[in-house]
């Protein structure tokens, strides 16, 4: 069991906040840590890894990692962390980079074999891509087999199809590993894959906290699906009024009425759903 009861101030580009965070996490549980940039995610976990500090409890076990008398130092957490950039040692081999975490020959051989990597084990991550680096990054923070991995985005800059490779053996090293796994991230497909509960943050509290069918399937009454979006503008064309969303990677056109668009401002997050492709617009 993780217990997570702590508060940080915070200063984000919407101005000062409070980070509040109060948490039970069972054992080999994989949470995602989702909400819009600046809500605190990332500062959660430093704090998680003893890399920023924060006042309030964190108790992981039996184990005391903060309280108002202590602070175990980053190094004695027995955890993991993936980071974005990678962060692996440009002048060692594949191979030695996870040889400098833990001289255990064996089980970095079987990390490297279950990503795949073991011919490339003497390679310096200078020759290798984008994927392959995230595999090693992965593997080297499996290698103290940590109680808490955590991971910041990790695959936010890989293409689709290595993004879905990755998240099958990221899954597959938490369930052979039982990990307790913490990961921030903005892709739904990639949180419903591979969380079992969700946790979304905004401006530093949590907002919603459920599975990922329950956080993330944002239908409401007959709506067949909906999809959230950024309002990017709105135009009239003879005499209605056509409103331009992005999602995601597209642009959707939207008619909208007189009343609805009098609602509305351009840079507003708004949903886009429809009901037996009839498409309605709602704030």
């Amino acid at each position: 069991m993780i217990k997570i009861d702590i508060n940080k101030k915070l200063h984000g580009v919407r101005g000062d906040m409070d980070l509040n965070v109060n948490l039970e996490i069972q054992n080999g549980d994989f949470i995602a840590l989702a909400g819009r940039s600046g809500s605190g995610k990332t500062t959660l976990l430093r704090i998680l890894a003893g890399l920023e500090d924060a006042t309030g409890n964190i108790q992981i076990g039996n184990e005391v990692w903060l309280d108002d008398k202590n602070v175990m130092p980053p190094q004695k957490r027995g955890i993991g962390f993936v980071f974005q950039d990678y962060a692996l040692f440009p002048n060692m081999s594949v191979l030695e980079n996870l040889l400098f975490v833990k001289k255990d020959i064996e089980l970095a051989e079987h990390l490297l074999e279950l990503t795949e990597l073991s011919e490339l084990k003497e390679r310096l991550p200078n020759t290798l891509s984008g994927g392959q680096k995230q595999r090693v990054s992965l593997c080297r923070a499996m290698m103290n087999k940590p109680k808490l991995l955590l991971m910041d985005e990790p695959l936010s800059a890989l293409d689709p199809s290595m993004r879905t490779k990755l998240q099958n053996e990221i899954l597959a090293l938490h369930k052979e590993f039982g990990t307790t796994t913490i990961m921030v991230s903005h892709d739904p497909s990639e949180i419903y894959r591979l969380a079992n509960r969700v946790v979304v943050l905004n401006n530093g509290e949590i907002i919603n906290d459920g599975t990922a069918r329950e956080v993330l399937l944002k239908t409401k009454g007959s709506a067949k699906f909906a999809f959230e979006g950024e309002l990017l503008d709105i135009v009239k064309v003879d005499v209605i009024y056509i409103a331009i969303v992005s999602i995601g990677q597209q642009l959707v056109e939207i008619v909208v009425s007189q009343d609805e668009r009098e609602k509305l401002e351009i840079g507003q997050v708004v949903q886009v759903g429809t009901k037996a492709f009839s498409p309605n617009i709602v704030t």
